[in-house]
């Protein structure tokens, strides 16, 4: 178990938060788990008021985070290797939990692993492939389900237990084409249903209220498979009833990142390419071959660039998302919101109010290694220098988000996400 300062004496620090920032409080994630810094957005709270983070130890192993949100306590619940069975070192270890983790009705916790990278010496097909898992936190056990596609790590995994089924994403990490099978598994028997290469990269995978799965394909189309009648449609689509922009990212001839997420109620599929600086929002009640989103508009206003690697919708159907603008001279994390019906709102950028939350420096006074990612800026604030990672909304309104070098969460309270 790793403990860090009770909850109360935290939010009586506050050595730096200057005027116009977000006071956000930091944890440092159990260093071992990833001894460079790394991590992505591979957070979903629980139905047990617990964050479940997943981590990233290239050539080692990676881990899965419990992190409890009442008395600010991590604890190791999966060790990747251990379940699976095998340690193997290398190109060939589950070195990322990379997916963005999902939780059941049943709270159970869904995530997979994923491939790391290899040196010079190293085949990509040393990988052996990555594994869906399932971790019950009530029986603290995990489930593992067999390698969908050999040499391929898992970058999406969802599940509609209702109807006992998992869908997987999975990944190559070839370029420019990212080879990305879109799986259907048996919940019950581990057997998987293969619907196709869709070569979209960091592909995320979504269920609406009908039990219809989503999977983005390279160029734009959308694929859309239906547990009831067995079959995959391919969906084009458009915003404001015009094919998408080029600089909406949205329909890349090579692909681009584009962050999903849909509503509690399954209904509404909103959409965040991580260059766009723009929200795009989608009706999945509505019928046809053609899904028809809108423009919800700028993420930050004005920003001449921005990155966005974490995007969620929250317990009440509110859109959270995580963006990093240049702004100044140096990388501004900022939060965004935009609640069901509106536009998106930026809430401002985020400073640690304990920026002392853990040594960044040795005995020698040198920057610790995996620790370059903390920068102060101008007028004083604490805050990340690098892109943001993943963001999650608590049931109680508190807002997380995932930063890099090091790896560490940071919570922004609901009282101030006025």
């Amino acid at each position: 178990m790793f403990a860090t300062l009770p909850f109360l004496a935290l939010l009586a620090i506050n050595q730096g938060v200057p005027s116009g920032w977000l006071p956000g409080t930091a944890f440092a994630i159990p260093k071992e788990t990833a001894p460079e810094g790394e991590g992505y957005f591979a957070i979903v709270e629980g139905n047990n008021r617990r964050l479940y983070i997943g981590t990233h130890a290239n050539a080692i192993n990676s881990w899965l985070v419990e992190f409890n949100t009442l008395n600010s306590k991590m604890d190791l619940v999966v060790d990747v290797h251990k379940a699976i069975g095998k340690d193997i070192k290398g190109f060939g270890s589950q070195a990322k939990i990379h997916s963005r983790n999902w939780v059941g009705a049943s709270g159970k916790i869904y995530f997979a692993s994923k491939q790391g990278y290899p040196d010079k010496n190293e085949k990509r097909s040393d990988y052996p492939g990555g594994y869906p898992m399932v971790y019950d936190p009530a029986s603290k056990t995990t489930r593992v389900y067999p390698i969908p596609i050999k040499h391929h790590g898992i970058i999406s995994f969802v599940a509609d237990e209702e109807r006992g089924l998992g869908y997987v994403s999975t990944c190559s990490d070839n370029r420019p084409d990212d080879n990305t099978h879109f799986l259907v598994l048996d919940l019950k028997t581990g057997k998987y249903t293969d619907l196709g290469d869709m070569l979209h990269c960091y592909a995320f995978i979504v269920i609406d209220h009908l039990g219809r799965a989503y999977h983005p394909v390279k160029g734009g189309d959308i694929a859309r498979y239906d547990p009831g009648t067995k079959k995959l449609e391919r969906l084009k689509q458009t915003i404001g009833g015009k094919p998408p922009s080029k600089d909406s990212h949205l329909a890349d001839e090579n692909g681009h990142p584009i962050n999903w997420d849909i509503t509690p109620d399954g209904k509404t599929l909103y959409s965040l390419p991580m260059s766009s600086n723009r929200l795009y929002a989608y009706d999945l009640t509505q019928t046809g071959k053609t899904l028809e989103g809108t423009d919800l508009g700028e993420l930050i206003p004005g920003a001449k660039g921005s990155d966005c690697r974490g995007m969620c919708v929250g317990p009440g159907g509110t859109v959270w998302a995580s963006v990093t603008a240049q702004v100044d001279g140096y990388n501004q994390n900022h939060v965004v919101r935009c609640l069901p019906g509106g536009k998106p709102q930026d809430l401002g950028k985020v400073a640690f109010r304990n920026p002392d939350y853990t040594p960044m420096t040795g005995a020698d006074g040198k920057t610790l290694p995996g620790h370059h990612g903390i920068q102060k800026t101008k007028d004083g604030a604490t805050t990340s220098k690098w892109v943001t990672m993943g963001i999650c909304q608590a049931k109680d309104g508190a807002v997380y988000m995932l930063i890099i070098q090091p790896y560490t969460l940071v919570r922004v309270e609901a009282k101030d996400l006025k």
